[in-house]
């Protein structure tokens, strides 16, 4: 039998998304205590989901010996250390996007794990769409060809209502606008399947709010593999959509437009090649259905900790994101082309914030 995972979760918000992917794996995981500072919200969300209780004492679930996992849900000011403070008190890790506010939390993160057995997992649901892993499987079977162009597109809709949540819209307390709260798992996308970022050049604005971060965003980009992306970002679409497109020499993909299930079916894979349309078409009719986004990262999640191997989404992964960001907003503020790594001394290494 296989030996569930013990989940203690931190926040109320999100957190329900995760308590429908550990409810959906009920023989992997189990979810004995959630905390929250919204008390009366946590409580609802305890009795809603069926935790096994809530409390307000933070220091009493680190201490808990009964807890294998600490699931850290909160806005994302706080996600380092309660990171570093779940590591230290011995068990394994989840965080949600945005995972932290600099390259140098990320880099002190790996300085912290490396000195640890605990796993560790920043979220990134989206990737575990049969869309976007039948193009991922295509690419590893080498079916692609040279990468030239993707296209990445974020276009959404929030009113005013959206930022009359206190922490949203301020770069003090959510870090950043659109292009970090809101495009990064499509960018997390964009990266999986191109790799790493090597220059950005990017224009960003607030347009539509009156909050302090941006609600606009494009950015042009040069990845290491010598292939190049376009990516923008709005929270004033009236029409909602989500897109990536990826042009290869071999095959053009294109994403479902669906604004939030967009790694999902059905994507389109296209040759003008018919013989190379018969190869891409019969590797796609040997794709095995998985379950997709929370429960999918979450089972791979139990066999990374069962089997002592990497999680599905690593720290190095997430950084890539992060770097992303840190170059936007860089290149956004001195109008200059931003260059990849970000290393210790990049103005922005410790952060991005005005």
């Amino acid at each position: 039998m296989t030996r569930k995972l013990r989940v203690g979760v931190i926040g109320a918000g999100i957190a329900q998304a995760h308590l429908e992917g550990y409810a959906d794996n009920s023989d992997l995981f189990e979810v004995p205590v959630l905390t929250s500072l919204d008390e009366a919200r946590g409580r609802e969300v305890v009795a809603k989901h069926g935790v096994g209780e809530f409390t307000s004492d933070l220091d009493s679930l680190f201490a808990r010996d009964d807890i294998d996992v600490i699931d850290i849900c909160t806005p994302p000011v706080p996600h380092f250390e309660l990171c570093k403070r779940a590591i230290e008190a011995g068990k394994h890790v989840i965080c949600e996007k945005p995972l932290f506010g600099s390259i140098a939390e990320v880099d002190a993160m790996a300085e912290i794990l490396a000195k640890s057995d605990r796993k560790f997992m920043p979220i990134f649901q989206y990737r575990y769409g049969s869309g976007l892993q039948k193009m991922k499987m295509l690419v590893d079977k080498g079916l692609t060809g040279k990468p030239y162009l993707s296209t990445i597109e974020t276009h959404w809709w929030r009113g005013p209502e959206y930022y009359d949540v206190e922490w949203r819209g301020k770069w003090k307390s959510e870090l950043g606008g659109s292009f970090l709260g809101h495009a990064i798992h499509i960018h997390d996308m964009l990266c999986y399947i191109q790799g790493p970022v090597a220059a950005v050049s990017a224009h960003g604005a607030t347009l539509m709010h009156k909050i302090e971060v941006e609600d606009t965003m494009v950015a042009s980009l040069t990845m290491q593999n010598g292939s190049v992306a376009a990516l923008s970002v709005t929270l004033g679409s009236h029409k909602e959509l989500s897109r990536l497109r990826f042009c290869f020499s071999d095959m053009t993909a294109e994403s479902v437009h669906a604004p939030y299930t967009f790694g999902e079916d059905p994507w389109t894979f296209t040759s003008r090649d018919p013989a190379h349309q018969a190869k891409i078409d019969a590797a796609l009719a040997e794709y095995v259905d998985k379950d997709v986004s929370y429960p999918r990262q979450f089972q791979l999640f139990h066999e990374a900790v069962m089997t002592d191997g990497e999680v599905p989404v690593t720290l190095e992964q997430a950084r890539m994101t992060i770097e992303l960001v840190t170059a936007a907003y860089h290149s956004q503020r001195t109008g200059q082309v931003s260059k990849l790594p970000v290393t210790p001394d990049h103005p922005y290494y410790n952060s991005w914030l005005p």
